[in-house]
């Protein structure tokens, strides 16, 4: 059997993990085995915040209602709901509103937020 050289596929692999890491600084985007290092760990920080973004979206959300039944009183007593009675009061009012939508009218549609809080209580 005669001998393939791979040199061609070689500069081919080489050429797109060197594209891959364009505008990496020092060694990472021009020495092959530092830019192949800097690929995987790049690859596990993109996925480990993935799932960190959606913690944090969450986060926010959480904040946003939190700010918005600070701002509303209820009836007689002047107090504001905290977020975990309201939150408990939903469930047992069976309002299936999730918490992206409760944080979006709370920022943006207080006098909606109002109303389902006044259902709830």
């Amino acid at each position: 059997m005669s001998r393939v050289k791979g040199g061609m596929n070689a500069l081919k692999r080489r050429r797109n993990v060197l594209k891959a890491v364009k505008g990496y600084r020092f060694g990472r985007s021009k020495k092959e085995r530092q830019a192949r290092e800097a690929i995987f760990h790049a690859g596990k920080y993109a996925f480990a915040h993935r799932k960190d973004k959606k913690n944090d979206m969450r986060h926010l959300w959480t904040i946003r209602i939190s700010a918005g039944l600070a701002t509303t009183t209820l009836g007689a007593s002047g107090k504001a709901m905290s977020y975990s009675k309201f939150m408990g009061a939903l469930k047992k009012a069976e309002i299936a509103i999730n918490r992206k939508m409760l944080s979006e009218l709370a920022a943006m549609h207080p006098n909606t937020f109002k109303i389902i809080l006044e259902k709830v209580s």
